[in-house]
């Protein structure tokens, strides 16, 4: 039997509203904009991660997190570097997500160019499921990541969002 999971969190603000930072013992296990409430969020993490979760005030992975998202947000930061818990994201996914960050700020690629550098020519929408259920959001920039004809495509609902983070990585590249 596995031991219990002790994970922290830290909500954070940014442009995009507030963040979520997860960590647990191993790094970042999950990142993205709180759309829920976030009671409802920390009880649907913690029957994921089969652990409870407590306030990271004082956590150095989560305030590191905190600090690389405001230096990219004010268009000082163009790659993150903070340890990443890879323990919800499985095969495929996770070979796609670790592509996608490779792609270079401020630049987009395909679905199938991505797929095509993972080693899946013929896996664009599994690509997009890997961007549409990605734990890292914005770390790892599925934003970057568009369709074959140019146009956006959704972000996790919220295609606005995407649409601000590529303008900003477009402005800070200027």
């Amino acid at each position: 039997m596995t031991a219990p999971l002790h994970g922290r969190f830290l909500l954070h603000p940014s442009p995009l509203g507030d963040v979520l930072i997860v960590v647990t013992d191993e790094g970042i296990v999950t990142l993205h904009p709180l759309r829920d409430p976030l009671e409802n969020e920390i009880e649907r993490l913690s029957r994921v991660l089969r652990g409870e979760l407590d306030h990271a005030d004082d956590d150095p992975v989560a305030i590191e997190a905190a600090r690389q998202l405001d230096e990219y947000f004010a268009g000082k930061r163009r790659e993150f570097d903070l340890p990443l818990d890879w323990r919800l994201v499985r095969g495929f996914t996770r070979t796609a997500l670790e592509t996608i960050r490779e792609i270079p700020y401020g630049e987009m690629a395909g679905y199938g160019e991505v797929a095509a550098n993972a080693g899946s020519a013929r896996a664009a929408r599994a690509v997009g499921t890997a961007c549409a259920t990605t734990p890292f959001s914005i770390v790892v920039p599925v934003h970057r990541v568009v369709r074959a004809d140019g146009s956006i495509g959704e972000y996790g609902g919220h295609p606005e969002d995407k649409v601000f983070l590529l303008d900003l990585e477009q402005a800070a590249s200027e």
